[in-house]
């Protein structure tokens, strides 16, 4: 199954780790600032100040760490793509087990099996989202089915 709408490999693990930045960028920013606001001392000027605060000291290092998830991902996912000679769900489950283990790695060998474990499941679970709504979709747009003049069903062409 080709993915016509994505970029090339090359420019696939540049796009995605950008795409991967800004989600951080973005979650990490409202995630902070919500943070930040909380504990903070009291008073609406101070809260909103250690909210900025904490903003602008921890959103990019959110930011930095999905762009180096996303761009590993990309990249193992491209190896594997070239590898296999096939693009399928299989290239991103494992995809994501290796880039968690990868990540991971400093922490010893149960941070990687652990984190290995983690990632292989969530892509596993996004894929197989992916897999039923692509085939839930595909029923909308089947061939109606008919009668004939003996009361059997056929397929309209």
């Amino acid at each position: 199954m080709e993915e016509y709408s994505r970029e090339p490999c090359p420019w696939r693990i540049i796009d995605d780790c950008g795409g991967a930045f800004t989600m951080g960028a973005i979650g990490g920013a409202v995630f902070q600032g919500i943070r930040g606001f909380r504990h903070a001392p009291s008073g609406i000027k101070r809260r909103l100040m250690g909210s900025l605060m904490s903003v602008k000291q921890k959103a990019p290092m959110v930011a930095g760490n999905f762009a180096v998830w996303g761009g590993m991902f990309s990249t193992i996912d491209c190896s594997l793509t070239h590898i296999r000679k096939k693009e399928d769900p299989w290239n991103s489950i494992i995809s994501g087990a290796t880039t968690g283990g990868i990540l991971a790695a400093r922490n010893g060998l149960p941070a990687i099996l652990g984190s290995a474990l983690i990632g292989g499941t969530l892509l596993a679970l996004i894929e197989g989202a992916g897999v039923i709504l692509t085939r839930l979709s595909a029923e909308q747009f089947k061939p109606p089915m008919f009668t004939d003049d003996s009361g059997h069903f056929k397929q309209a062409s």
